[in-house]
């Protein structure tokens, strides 16, 4: 029990920064504009290099430095896929626009190699490994095991749970006409918001939090990312819906130490969003 409270505030504190990185300068829906934002994202993104060096600078634990990190990497990484402009060059060089299939999944492509690209290049510029992120074989027979069994089941009811949660009519024709955008689409999401939450952040934290609690405090500030998503009519049920994936993708990650299986489950799940997307256009 006193091992418990003493979490209490590590966990908090662990929550609020995930709420200030994710959800008020989200890279999606971003709670301010303008200049406002921008300096918010500077004045966030120095807090936390500061406190990485104070922390390093005062021969603390790794575990215990590179928490602040992971929080400045991700801040960093979103106001990157926020502000640089390369994905309109991307899609007017393939010849569409953002209201087709094609140019959603090539914006998504180009946020994710963003991402991903950033968490990479800065971890490893402040001494983390790939390991660290989980980006590792890990035990890899149980990860495929979970993986790709939950990525089939999760495709084959991807048309109901699309019609669910209010997509527009679509029919078999359109989804196979989709498929290499919606391919694009779910690998490119899956692995970067995996790679941003459950690699960067899982690490860093269990050393502190455990286990569990550290599945939790990432868990939360990633569901309340997708407010105010646009692919559904019912946003509420939605977030319901993402809690548990989204606990059950940390702990597959957890133990299988990689995130091998919960890409390929988080991928499945994501032909949902697509189909909703997509058939909206």
């Amino acid at each position: 029990m006193e091992r418990g409270s003493k979490r209490v505030l590590p966990f908090t504190l662990n929550l609020l920064a995930g709420f200030l990185v994710f959800v008020i300068f989200s890279h999606m829906r971003p709670f301010f504009e303008g200049t406002l934002d921008i300096l918010g994202r500077f004045l966030v993104a120095g807090v936390f290099l500061s406190l990485y060096f104070v922390l390093k600078d005062r021969k603390s634990k790794k575990v215990t430095y590179m928490l602040p990190m992971a929080f400045f990497i991700a801040t960093a990484a979103i106001s990157l896929d926020l502000y640089l402009p390369t994905s309109i060059f991307l899609v007017k060089a393939m010849g569409t626009d953002y209201s087709t299939p094609m140019g959603l999944a090539l914006d998504k492509l180009d946020s994710s190699l963003i991402i991903i690209l950033s968490v990479i290049l800065l971890n490893k510029l402040a001494g983390g490994s790939l390991s660290d992120l989980r980006l590792q074989k890990g035990n890899l027979r149980r990860g495929l095991s979970i993986g790709i069994p939950s990525f089939a089941v999760a495709a084959i009811l991807s048309p109901y749970m699309a019609k669910l949660f209010g997509a527009s009519a679509f029919s078999l024709s359109q989804i196979l006409e989709w498929l290499p955008w919606i391919l694009i689409f779910i690998i490119g999401n899956a692995f970067n918001e995996e790679l941003l939450f459950r690699g960067l952040f899982l690490s860093s934290m269990e050393p502190h939090l455990g286990r569990s609690l550290s599945n939790l405090a990432v868990a939360i500030p990633f569901v309340l990312h997708h407010t105010g998503v646009t692919y559904t009519n019912d946003t509420l049920m939605f977030l319901v819906y993402l809690l548990p994936l989204a606990l059950v993708w940390g702990r597959i990650a957890q133990d299988n130490d990689s995130l091998i299986g919960s890409i390929l489950f988080h991928a499945g799940t994501d032909i949902t969003v697509a189909l909703a997307l997509f058939s909206s256009l």
